[in-house]
């Protein structure tokens, strides 16, 4: 009989799939006390139950490339490592569906379904992030503009609760509307409320040609104008991404096109005509096309707003940035931007920022950054009260005893 919480993992695991934690395996600094993998639905369930068993603190994990983001949590005793669990279940590809295990690379998931002409179109820009990475943090890339989020793309999902439940929602058609759409709960939830182990996504056909239209401006305003225009055109672009190096420097406007080869050329080079300010047609992505603007060990952030009002965001970038080099990059057609700074920024100007954001922004977010900056600023910002009521309800309904992932999420969720 296990006499000890590593040997009860280890009797649910095997002994070769659970072991001590090292400081590596920190989340946002806090370190746990095991690290246990597994590479299935099945082993992921048996690895929760041990953990209820034992009233163990829980932090999910895949490839760790999204580890340091968001709060750091409360507590954590055991990282749950999905890593091993890889893999495409389905790719039925007449019905534009994959299903896939939530380990799995991202990157590996468009590969296989590329090779039957067909896009999972969640583009990322960290190489190494996973399916369930994805889901948990709600990341998309540029071509969001047109195909939508991970939300809108995923269309079913498999999930350990935290009692070691397996519970299931969606299926494997598109249309499926049958009770509550509980994946999108799960998108961006940080694994505070499940851990993720599958997921079903819908598929697009790829384009055969793809074109991009840059053109450079100085003024915040004939930005705005620029990704306005190209958002109402008829030329309907995949993405309307832009780059600012600094928070007063030339700000690059750039829409994806695509489509069949000599249609997709004449519908590029008519909006570039139409544009003006000097717009080009580019064969291939701009360098920062879909990269963060931030380092690995830097402050990232996400700022949004109205559409319409991308101007306003940019000019209160540039006006709170001061004197910091606030490099700025994202999606211009849909007033979601992302923001870095150098990891040797000072922590209270970093605050400073942000709250100077949040004050003229929709929101502005900390995405990831170093710990000192995280202890001087809550990387969630301010929540309307109403809102936080019932987030936190949905967490003492899918996590009573408020062990998954605790703190990781807004409010301290």
């Amino acid at each position: 009989m296990p006499t000890t919480t590593k040997d009860a993992l280890a009797a649910a695991l095997g002994a070769e799939n659970v072991r001590d934690a090292a400081e590596p395996d920190a989340v946002c600094g806090v370190r746990p006390q095991w690290v246990a993998t597994v590479d299935s639905t099945e082993s992921a369930s048996a690895a929760m139950k041990v953990a209820a068993e034992h009233g163990l603190r829980v932090v999910p994990k895949g490839s760790g490339s999204k580890l340091d983001w968001g709060a750091a949590p409360a507590a954590v005793d055991l990282l749950l490592d999905v890593s091993a669990a890889t893999g495409i279940v389905e790719h039925a590809a007449g019905d534009l569906v994959v299903h896939a295990l939530a380990g799995t690379p991202v990157a590996e998931v468009g590969d296989t379904v590329r090779a039957a002409g067909q896009q999972l179109a969640i583009d990322q820009p960290l190489p190494t992030a996973t399916v369930g990475g994805v889901v948990a943090t709600g990341t998309s890339g540029p071509c969001r503009h047109l195909f939508g989020g991970v939300r809108d793309l995923l269309i079913g999902i498999t999930v350990v609760r935290a009692d070691g439940t397996v519970t299931t929602a969606g299926g494997k058609v598109v249309k499926n509307v049958a009770g509550y759409d509980l994946g999108k709960l799960y998108t961006g939830s940080f694994g505070t409320l499940g851990v993720i182990t599958e997921a079903v996504f819908r598929l697009h056909p790829v384009a055969a040609e793809h074109r991009w239209i840059s053109v450079t401006t100085t003024d915040p305003a004939t930005a705005g104008a620029l990704a306005d225009e190209i958002r109402h055109s008829q030329a309907v672009p995949t993405a309307i991404e832009l780059d600012r190096a600094r928070p007063d420097g030339p700000i690059a406007v750039c829409a994806q096109l695509e489509g069949r080869p000599a249609a997709t050329h004449d519908r590029a080079a008519e909006l570039a005509a139409t544009l003006g300010h000097g717009a080009e047609v580019l064969e291939r992505a701009p360098e920062w096309w879909g990269s963060h603007p931030f380092e690995p060990a830097g402050t990232g952030l996400r700022v949004a707003a109205e559409p319409a009002k991308l101007p306003q965001l940019l000019a209160a970038i540039q006006d709170a940035a001061g004197g910091l080099p606030v490099t700025t990059r994202g999606a211009a057609g849909l007033g979601v931007l992302h923001a870095g700074l150098p990891a040797d920024t000072d922590p209270a100007a970093v605050a400073e920022l942000v709250t100077a954001l949040r004050a003229r922004c929709e929101y502005a977010v900390v995405e990831r950054a170093p710990r000192a900056v995280l202890a001087a600023i809550d990387p969630w910002g301010p929540v309307a009260p109403g809102l936080l009521t019932l987030m936190r309800r949905t967490k003492d309904q899918f996590d009573p005893e408020h062990r998954l992932a605790p703190g990781r999420f807004v409010g301290g969720i």
